[in-house]
Parts: C-alpha cells; sequence; structure tokens
C-alpha cells in the first residue's frame, strides 16, 4: 500500500471470549488500545464495534488475520475472513484483515516485563494485541512524514 490515507483506524483482536479493540491517534500514526469487549452473539459483537467506531470517528476496521507459522490460514483465520465479511456486509467502513502472528505473544511479554500480576495481564493482553495488529498495519502504510 502506498499513499498518505487520512482519518482513523480501529484494530481488533478476535478472541473466542473477547475482541480487544484499539484505535490510532487522529493522524493515523500510533495505536493505542481502546478496551476489551466480551463477547456475546456476533450480531451483538458487531453492533458493539460499529457503535465503537463511530465514536472514535474511524473509517477503517483493521481485524487480526490468525495465520499459522508457515503463513497458511487454519480454523481460527477462517473465522476471522467469516467476522471480516459479515462486518464488511453490515459496514460502509473499509473492512481489512492484517496478519496477526505473534501479537498476542508480543503484547504478553510488554506486560510481563511491566512486571504485571497474571490477572491484570488478562484483563489487557487483548486489547493490547489489537494495538500491536494495529500498529502493524499503520507502520506498513510508509507514510513520508515518518521517513522524515
Amino acid at each position: 500500500m502506498s499513499g498518505r490515507m487520512t482519518g482513523k483506524s480501529m484494530g481488533l483482536d478476535l478472541g473466542e471470549k473477547t475482541i480487544g479493540i484499539a484505535v490510532s491517534d487522529d493522524l493515523g500514526w500510533t495505536a493505542q488500545p481502546l478496551r476489551t469487549l466480551k463477547r456475546k452473539a456476533l450480531r451483538e459483537d458487531i453492533e458493539q464495534i460499529l457503535l465503537l467506531a463511530r465514536e472514535s470517528r474511524v473509517d477503517r476496521i483493521v481485524i487480526g488475520l490468525p495465520r499459522n507459522m508457515d503463513g497458511s490460514i487454519g480454523i481460527q483465520g477462517q473465522r476471522a475472513q467469516r467476522f471480516s465479511e459479515t462486518l464488511q456486509n453490515q459496514s460502509e467502513l473499509m473492512i481489512l484483515t492484517w496478519d496477526e502472528r505473534l501479537s498476542t505473544v508480543a503484547a504478553e511479554r510488554v506486560l510481563l516485563q511491566a512486571d504485571m500480576s497474571r490477572k491484570k495481564r488478562k484483563q489487557h493482553v487483548d486489547k493490547l494485541a489489537a494495538a500491536f495488529i494495529l500498529q502493524g498495519y499503520l507502520d506498513s502504510l510508509g507514510w513520508p512524514a515518518r521517513r522524515e
């Protein structure tokens, strides 16, 4: 991808029980963890995400796509793709998937280095993983302003 995109982005880390959510700053340079959403039914999950997207004034949502270490897409990846398609069908926002390999591992490592208790790590890991996913996407844009 090249060229500067405007507007804010939202990142999602889809788990079986929770969805980690992060948003970018207004310039789209940095990702910050926003919250962790407890999963309910698919319809309710999507409604909540779209509500947060409107409140955060985002124009694109980046969904972490779990891949196997060899790059193939397994069952979790297929679930993420279906979620992405469903979200796209119910929204006019740009919906993208992004390789999320090791994002949760990286988030766990940061929280361990912060000497956070296991209970607190569990509360923060999903939204921090979403921030890692979103930051990876933002960094891939290679905007000229970042290189200066």
